[in-house]
Parts: structure tokens; C-alpha cells; sequence
């Protein structure tokens, strides 16, 4: 996918970057895969903000998407691949010999056309789903299970891959995109290849209109605030924080406070993504 500039005829425009999409074959999603969700805003039942920074943008409808690739060994031909608003992947269609269609993440140089299959006896190919058991080391792999059954809960967006280590009883060491080298079971299933649409990280919004579309609204400086909103407000002009560390607006530390609570999976970590064994 190459990724088009536009001319600078605005100042909006002036460096601003965006899809060819000559990838995508098919323009409207699959009618009986998509369910349309209502928008808060961020707000809760009492009409209270919850989630800053969300409101407006367009209208969106949900892709339902196929994280366990779980009809096993019936193939699926790739009908379309999709564009979904609502992540950084593009979607693929599946049609199953079965008659049913079901979209996974579409990995990188999947076409029109090519037939997957998932499960233990499926192919060591691009888009093909099988237990970490039965990958080769070294394979680069995405959408993986963490519990068995789950359904894949890591490595899903743009550009995302993970490779594999190794395999020591009934674990495999798994190296993560951020560097995290983690353990997960051999049970698990996770799909082979690197998720597509690598070039979503050069994509420059260019003004904030475009923020706007994707439903996300202006963020403030808490220094810009007032004392009673945030604890970095307040003071004649511009002030330093006036504290030992950065806080959120809830008096919590933040900016490099580690926050991360679930003790029970820290045996599964074995190097973590701060290049230290913590």
C-alpha cells in the first residue's frame, strides 16, 4: 500500500498524507457482519464524562470480527479485502466451504482468491491459523491467544508482528512488538504472517478536522487549567508543575508511573519491554 500526498492548497494541507487504498476490492462492509452501536461520548448513565477527549465524529458501523478462528479445518476462500474505520488493519473477507462468512485481519500480501485454513493441520502459510505447537521457531506471528479458547487478544493492528523464540515444555518464549519477551502456552492458536497495512504509521492527519472525524476532541495542557481542575493549574502566567512528579487530574502519578497491577502473569514475562528484568 503506498500512501499518496495532496497538494498543499491549504494550510491544513501542507503536509498532510493519506490512502491510496488500492489494496481494498470491495467498498461497503457485509451487511449481515456489521452491527450498528450507539455513542456516548465518553458519558455514562448519568450523563457524566468518563472518557475524556471522545465525542462527534462519524458515523461508524462494527465489523464483526473472527479473533478465534475457530471453524477448523474447512477452508475459506478470501472474497474481499475490506477498509474498517474502526481499527488500523484492513479486513478480509472469508467465504467458507461451508457457505458461512466470517472477516479476520487481513496479514500482509493476502489476495483475492487465496484459500486459508485453520487449525492443527493447516499449512505453515500467510493467513493460515495454527497452535503455537506446531509453528516453526523463528515464524512471525500475529493475532495470538493468550488463554485457550480466547480468541487472539495481541498483535492485531497495522504493521504488528510478533516472532517466536522458542519452545521449552509447554510454553513458547514469544518476542512482542514492543520487545516484551513473554511465555504463552503451546495450546494457544495465533495466525501466520505480519498484519497488513504497514505504512499506517506515515500517515500525517495534517489538521485537526481529521482528529475530529475520528471521534476524538481537543486535548488541554493541565497547566493551562485552573488549581480546582487539575493540579498542575493555577499561577501568574506560565509555572512549572510546582510538584515532585506529573499528575493526572485525579492526583494520580503519571508520564513513566508504572501502573501495571496483575501480579499473577508477571511469571510469564520473561524480558520486558524495558530492556530490564523486573
Amino acid at each position: 500500500m503506498a500512501v499518496k500526498k495532496y497538494k498543499p492548497t491549504t494550510p491544513g494541507r501542507r503536509g498532510m498524507t493519506g490512502y491510496t487504498f488500492e489494496e481494498i476490492t470491495k467498498s461497503t462492509p457485509e451487511r449481515s457482519l456489521t452491527v450498528s452501536l450507539g455513542r456516548h461520548g465518553g458519558r455514562n448513565a448519568y450523563g457524566r464524562v468518563t472518557v475524556r477527549h471522545r465525542g462527534g465524529g462519524n458515523q461508524r458501523l462494527v465489523r464483526i470480527v473472527d479473533f478465534k478462528r475457530e471453524k477448523r479445518g474447512i477452508p475459506a476462500k478470501v472474497a474481499a479485502i475490506e477498509y474498517d474505520p474502526n481499527r488500523t488493519a484492513r479486513l478480509a473477507l472469508l467465504y467458507y466451504a461451508d457457505g458461512e462468512k466470517r472477516y479476520i485481519v487481513a496479514p500482509l500480501d493476502l489476495k483475492v482468491g487465496d484459500v486459508l485454513m485453520s487449525g492443527p493441520n493447516a499449512e505453515i502459510r500467510v493467513g493460515n491459523c495454527l497452535p503455537i505447537a506446531n509453528i516453526p521457531v523463528g515464524t512471525l506471528i500475529h493475532n495470538i491467544e493468550l488463554k485457550e479458547g480466547r480468541g487472539g487478544q495481541i498483535v492485531r493492528s497495522a504493521g504488528g508482528a510478533a516472532q517466536l523464540l522458542g519452545k521449552e515444555g509447554d510454553f513458547a518464549q514469544i518476542r512482542l512488538p514492543s520487545g516484551e519477551v513473554r511465555l504463552v502456552h503451546q495450546v494457544c492458536y495465533a495466525t501466520i504472517g505480519t498484519v497488513g497495512n504497514l505504512d499506517h504509521s506515515n500517515i500525517k492527519l495534517g489538521k485537526a478536522g481529521r482528529k475530529r472525524y475520528k471521534g476524538i476532541r481537543p486535548t488541554v495542557r493541565g497547566s493551562a487549567m485552573s488549581p480546582r481542575d487539575h493540579p498542575h493549574g493555577g499561577g501568574e502566567g506560565r509555572q512549572p508543575i510546582g510538584l515532585p512528579g506529573p499528575k493526572s487530574p485525579w492526583g494520580k502519578p503519571t508520564l513513566g508511573y508504572k501502573t501495571r497491577r496483575n501480579k499473577k502473569t508477571d511469571q510469564y514475562i520473561v524480558r520486558r519491554r524495558s530492556k530490564t528484568n523486573r
